[in-house]
């Protein structure tokens, strides 16, 4: 049977996770290009940058979840065989899907953060040519982070579940010990 606080754990930090990616869509930062009057330089002026800070925090907060599931379902590299049938199925596919879908939301979080870290420090001389160039993290980075990182939450419910029904069940007698005689009569 699916641990019941442990899936109240996971949505909690994948909850957290998608409110911080959402947050960083949000307060992403932007570029302005502004005139030195004193010495005519153009030069780019950011806004805020916690949008790094929420990407990085939704990265960190997604990860854990991640390392959760996968100790708890040992990674399907350890303990017992899964019983054969629709649920270990479903519990393969669900894995795969899931950590396809957990990659990819974390790559979306961790661009985003970085590219939103990165400033230009370019300065041009007033007259002498283009204006610098305020690069700034594409809109919808984090989005598309945020999305994943809610396919994440879902699929990894559903790994678990699914996982958790094709356990072994505990048996304490080990099964049948004696010779069974209901074929010879």
């Amino acid at each position: 049977m699916a641990s019941k606080l442990l899936m109240i754990i996971v949505f909690i930090f994948d909850l957290i996770a998608f409110g911080l990616a959402v947050a960083a869509e949000q307060r992403r930062s932007t570029g302005t290009v502004k005139l030195d009057n004193e010495e005519n330089y153009n030069f780019c002026v950011y806004d805020s940058d916690i949008a790094t800070g929420f990407g990085v925090g939704a990265f960190f907060f997604l990860m854990a979840s991640q390392v959760i599931i996968m100790v708890a379902s040992k990674c399907f590299c350890c303990g017992k065989a899964l019983k054969p049938g629709g649920s270990r199925a479903c519990a393969v596919l669900l894995f795969i899907i899931c950590w396809v879908f957990f990659l990819i939301a974390e790559l979306c979080l961790l661009a985003g953060s970085v590219r939103n870290a990165y400033h230009t420090k370019y300065m041009t001389i007033f007259g002498g040519g283009n204006p610098p160039s305020c690069e700034t993290v594409r809109k919808g980075v984090f989005a598309a982070g945020a999305a994943f990182v809610l396919f994440t939450a879902i699929v990894s419910e559903f790994f678990y579940v699914s996982f958790s029904k094709a356990s072994p069940s505990f048996e304490p007698y080990g099964g049948e010990s004696a010779v069974g005689m209901g074929a010879y009569k």
